[in-house]
């Protein structure tokens, strides 16, 4: 996420490689690494996404996620805020995904998983307010 210059919050979403659908940069939990660290790498992976992320989640959604065989795995997704200060432009997946950046609002009716979009529409009022992200601006 960022603040654009009129101090209106942006997200930043990805697409799927598979479905091509929104999606909020994430993955598998790493070994060694706390969760926060792991967004924080996951972010950089699927969107070329650097900055400073917070070590507390947001929130979290479930997805269903399509294995090889065919199989849903239901997933819980702990969702953390990360400033983003720079946007690399050669990125590990950048041949596999698109990114844009998006309004909280607009993000929200573009995601297909209902928890998501409601944690997005917790972002549309007042999010430099939210602890969470205000301790990330200072």
């Amino acid at each position: 996420m960022k603040f654009d210059k009129t101090g209106k919050l942006r997200v930043l979403m990805v697409t799927s490689r598979d479905t091509g659908r929104w999606v909020m940069p994430k993955g598998w939990e790493m070994d060694g690494k706390k969760p926060w660290a792991a967004a924080e790498i996951e972010a950089l992976e699927e969107a070329g996404a650097k900055g400073h992320v917070g070590k507390t989640e947001i929130g979290f959604y479930h997805y269903p996620k399509r294995l090889d065989d065919g199989t849903e795995l239901r997933c819980r997704v702990r969702v953390y805020p990360l400033i983003v200060d720079k946007l690399s432009r050669d990125w590990k997946e950048r041949k596999q995904r698109k990114r844009k950046w998006f309004s909280p609002r607009d993000a929200a009716r573009r995601v297909d998983e209902p928890e998501l979009s409601d944690l997005l529409l917790t972002l549309c009022d007042a999010p430099h307010k939210l602890p969470l992200i205000s301790a990330l601006l200072s």
